[in-house]
């Protein structure tokens, strides 16, 4: 009797003493193509590599090609802690915040560097706090630059947009677009390609490295690059269930925001390069490629102010305060 209490004790110590091997896994959503070079994509891929890497219990499954949930449908999905990451166009998600439209606002970031000065001001802890309170955390920033695409003509300063159904991403951009003549579809960027091969859109826009993931060059004639004059700039971070988050322990939060640096450095350096991918896919597909003027530019500001801006400001909870702070960010 005593050798087998002996042994029941030693059992238990051995027990005590193992380690543990029990390994959570969460789940990443996003609607890009995975494994063809998409940035995005590769920035959640980073994620997932580098918590593998630091061995702290922690594995993330991705699922790219809105495999798992459909574009607009992450966000829910997220805030309710049904899904604990995605790479999400944040004004997706403006139907249910309206603020979050601000983050597809025309003209309201110039250039990658303006984006970069933007993620560090009050505009931004605002967005992230409102973020934050629908149940969800930022822990990589990431702005893309994007433009126009048309089956019909080049679509450079207002008047080239009459009477062109277009895809816009979001309210701020459909009320411009609107008040330039155009008429609105509104639709994820995933299914841009299926409605202009059916005829549903004559135009779009996406960012640079949508126009090539999706392989939209095969249904346009016209691409309208960025340039110096970028009216269209979109933030899509990498979010996290706050309720997931917490949930984790101290080193697997650690590894996670350690390894979402790494992929925010890494998708700063390729978006940079993501408008040059894009003018040489399009030009040797045979489209032709322009870009707008600063007249063309500020002729699109007259119509954002009088329609998205006025909007905005007028019928969004602090539209206008946060506007300001955007606009402060030189």
């Amino acid at each position: 009797m005593k050798s087998l209490l002996s042994i029941v004790a030693v059992a238990a110590a051995l027990a005590a003493a193992a380690p543990v091997s029990a390994q959570t896994t969460l789940r990443a959503s996003h609607q890009f193509p995975g494994g063809q070079g998409d940035p995005r994509d590769e920035m959640v891929q980073i994620i997932a590599r580098e918590v593998a890497a630091a061995n702290v219990g922690l594995t993330i499954q991705v699922f790219p090609s809105s495999s798992l949930y459909k574009a607009k449908e992450q966000w829910g999905a997220v805030t309710r802690g049904q899904l604990d990451m995605a790479a999400f166009p944040l004004d997706y998600a403006s139907g249910r915040v309206p603020q979050f439209s601000a983050t597809l606002m025309p003209g309201l970031v110039r250039n990658y560097d303006h984006a970069q000065r933007l993620n560090k001001s009050d505009f931004m802890k605002d967005i992230k706090a409102l973020v934050e309170k629908s149940g969800a955390i930022v822990i990589a920033d990431a702005w893309l630059a994007g433009g126009f695409a048309s089956k019909k003509n080049c679509i450079t300063s207002p008047d080239t947009i009459k009477g062109q159904v277009i895809r816009a991403a979001g309210p701020a951009f459909e009320q411009m677009l609107a008040a330039a003549g155009a008429s609105i579809s509104s639709m994820p960027s995933s299914e841009i390609y299926t409605a202009m091969q059916t005829g549903v859109l004559d135009a779009t826009n996406t960012s640079n490295d949508s126009f090539v993931s999706y392989r939209i060059y095969e249904q346009v004639k016209c691409l309208t690059a960025p340039g110096e004059n970028a009216l269209w700039f979109m933030y899509e971070p990498v979010i996290m269930s706050k309720k997931v988050y917490e949930g984790l322990k101290p080193e697997q939060q650690q590894a996670i925001m350690a390894a979402a640096k790494k992929a925010e450095e890494y998708f700063i350096g390729e978006s940079r390069k993501g408008e040059q991918k894009m003018i040489d896919t399009f030009t040797k597909a045979g489209v032709e490629v322009v870009s707008m003027s600063p007249e063309d530019f500020n002729a699109w500001m007259e119509v954002a102010k009088t329609s998205s801006y006025k909007n905005f400001a007028e019928k969004v909870k602090g539209g206008e305060e946060l506007l300001n702070k955007a606009l402060a960010v030189k």
